[in-house]
Parts: C-alpha cells; sequence; structure tokens
C-alpha cells in the first residue's frame, strides 16, 4: 500500500508502507506515520530518551517507534504476550527480526503493567533518562488506564510524549472520562493533538505531554501534515488542540 504522506525516517516509512500489515494489530498506519514523524521531531531537537509501550500484541506499533529510535536508545515492550494463544511472544521476537530491529535494542516485560514500578521501568532500560516516549494500548477499563498514566507520567521525559490508543472509540466509552479526569489532577499535561482513527478497528489516539512543551510541536504537526489538519482542532474548554484526520472537512451549511 502506498500512503500520501511520511514521518520522514526512511526505515518507519518502508515498515509502515510494506510490512505494516503482516503484523496484526489495531493501531492504524495514520497514527504510526505521525507518532514516528514526532519522534523524529524530538531527534531533531535533542530530545532523547528511551520509549516503551504497554499492550505491545504482535508488535505492529512497537516496530514502528523502534525503526525511529537513535542509536544507544531503547524500547520497552510490555505485555502478558498470552493473548490469543502463549506462542505471541515467539511471535513478536519473529516480527522483530523479520522487520529489521535488532533485538539488542529491545527490553521485553512479559506481564502485567500494574506489577511495575517506576523504579522497575528504569532499571529494566538501564537508564535514568526520562522517556521521550509512552505509548498506552493496555488493559481497557478506567482503573487501568488511570494507572498506566500514572505510571508513564512519572517516568516521562520533561518533554516527552504519552500516546493513548483508542480514544473515542464506541466500544469503550468511560476510558476518555478517566483520562480527563487524570487530566484534571495533572494540570502540567495537555493534549497535545488527536489523531482520528482510519476506522472502528484503527481507533484515534491522544497524544499528551506537558503544557510547557505544548509549543515545541504543535506549530510543526499543523505544518508537517497540512493535508491531515482539522483547522477547527479539538476544544478541551480552556484550551484548543490539533486534530489530524485522513480526510478533513468542513460540513457544508450554506
Amino acid at each position: 500500500m502506498t500512503i500520501a504522506f511520511r514521518s520522514g525516517l526512511a526505515a518507519c516509512d518502508h515498515y509502515i508502507e510494506a510490512l505494516y500489515d503482516s503484523v496484526r494489530g489495531m493501531s492504524s498506519r495514520f497514527a504510526a506515520t505521525i507518532t514516528c514523524h514526532l519522534m523524529r521531531r524530538q531527534s531533531d531537537m535533542g530530545i532523547n530518551g528511551p520509549i516503551a509501550e504497554i499492550g505491545t500484541f504482535e508488535g505492529r506499533f512497537f516496530i514502528a517507534l523502534a525503526h525511529a529510535l537513535q542509536a544507544g536508545e531503547k524500547a520497552l515492550a510490555i505485555d502478558l504476550f498470552n493473548w490469543p494463544n502463549d506462542g505471541l511472544l515467539d511471535l513478536f521476537r519473529q516480527h522483530l527480526a523479520r522487520c529489521g530491529i535488532d533485538e539488542a535494542g529491545i527490553v521485553i516485560h512479559k506481564g502485567a503493567s500494574d506489577e511495575l514500578s517506576p523504579a522497575d521501568i528504569r532499571a529494566k532500560l538501564g537508564s535514568e533518562a526520562g522517556l521521550r516516549l509512552f505509548h498506552i494500548d493496555g488493559e481497557h477499563s478506567r482503573e487501568a488506564i488511570t494507572r498506566d498514566l500514572d505510571l508513564a507520567h512519572a517516568v516521562m521525559h520533561a518533554q516527552g510524549l504519552i500516546i493513548l490508543d483508542d480514544m473515542l472509540h464506541p466500544g469503550y466509552p468511560l476510558l476518555v472520562i478517566a483520562v480527563h479526569d487524570w487530566l484534571q489532577r495533572h494540570p502540567d499535561m495537555k493534549v497535545l493533538a488527536i489523531i482520528d482513527r482510519e476506522d472502528i478497528v484503527a481507533a484515534a489516539k491522544f497524544v499528551l505531554c506537558r503544557a510547557d512543551a505544548v509549543s515545541l510541536y504543535e506549530d510543526d504537526l499543523m505544518a508537517s501534515f497540512p493535508a491531515q489538519h482539522f483547522v477547527l482542532g479539538a476544544e478541551f474548554e480552556s484550551y484548543f488542540c490539533v486534530v489530524l484526520t485522513p480526510k478533513p472537512r468542513l460540513a457544508e451549511v450554506d
């Protein structure tokens, strides 16, 4: 499949275009491309550090992110790796090798995210550096996403990003309530962008960052993806955030 836009990282774009569908999962090419672009933006600005993902499954989204790492950076995959069967971890490792990811830079935690403390995350990655990106696609309950947000927030780089999957998904309507409540308790954090869904399986994602880091990414997203920019944005009462969607349009009222 040839996509109409790119992250700007050749390894990421090749994987997303040529191999993405060969790894089962629910995250969209659209979201993977934008997230890899954000990682490229970080690298260009000197924002370095490891990354992590809760809910890796076969590794579809994780592999895209791993291709965006700089030399010496590591990625932590957190999953029970037992669904749909206990062969999932072996399959994940096969996908890593087939898609060009050196497992030397990959750390795997086979278990639940609630087993891990911030200190555990740092120990597994062998670094005290803040994580520049943390993708959360774990258990879809309000309690779990709140706990995972707390974990990500505790270890994130001051200018890092937290990506939340399945936001505004009709199958999980209460997740966004938990996120709203969490943001109310963390006024230092804002929604930087909403990456709209491709369809009901490839769902929308929220991109969160600290309020003082929004300016590092916001204008760049709008300038880099003008054809995908929904110009009205998303209203969060006290601020607006960027919305990127595969087919932006406004209602015709005249």
